[in-house]
């Protein structure tokens, strides 16, 4: 994908990861040794270093943990996604993440308002180009 900054080149680790994204699918890896798991992928636990790994899915749910608007980015294509919501989730199986947080419907460019955004709000992945990104989970009742 030439001229593609914002899409990954997968390697023979990352390939699950990315082929199971593109599914609308978001995996997680797992230490066997301490049970721990852990985002982004690799090959060891970052926790207790064990080799024994495994991939597992994600249920997809997270809290934001914190966000910034994006007013300006001149680097292409995100010049043309500004303003965007760049964000670092807690997952519920525990691992933090970097992410986007997308799809308000009130919103042009589709971020969500200053006011819809808090700490601790409940958000659900979605999948954008293959790429995992989370947006606010609406209550029953006025949302």
């Amino acid at each position: 994908m030439a001229g593609r900054f914002d899409l990954p080149e997968p390697d023979a680790f990352t390939r699950t990861y990315w082929d199971a994204a593109a599914e609308g699918r978001l995996l997680i890896r797992r230490c066997r040794a301490c049970g721990r798991a852990h985002h982004y992928p690799r090959e060891f636990c970052p926790h207790c270093w064990s080799e024994d790994v495994a991939w597992e899915p994600a249920s997809g749910r997270a809290t934001l943990y914190t966000w910034s608007v994006v007013h300006r980015n001149d680097l292409p294509p995100f010049a043309e996604r500004t303003p965007y919501v760049a964000a670092v989730v807690d997952l519920a199986e525990g691992p933090r993440m970097m992410t986007e947080v997308v799809g308000a419907a009130e919103s042009p460019a589709g971020e969500p308002p200053a006011g819809e955004l808090s700490a601790g709000a409940e958000l659900e992945v979605a999948f954008r180009e293959g790429i995992p990104v989370f947006r606010i989970v609406r209550s029953a009742i006025g949302g």
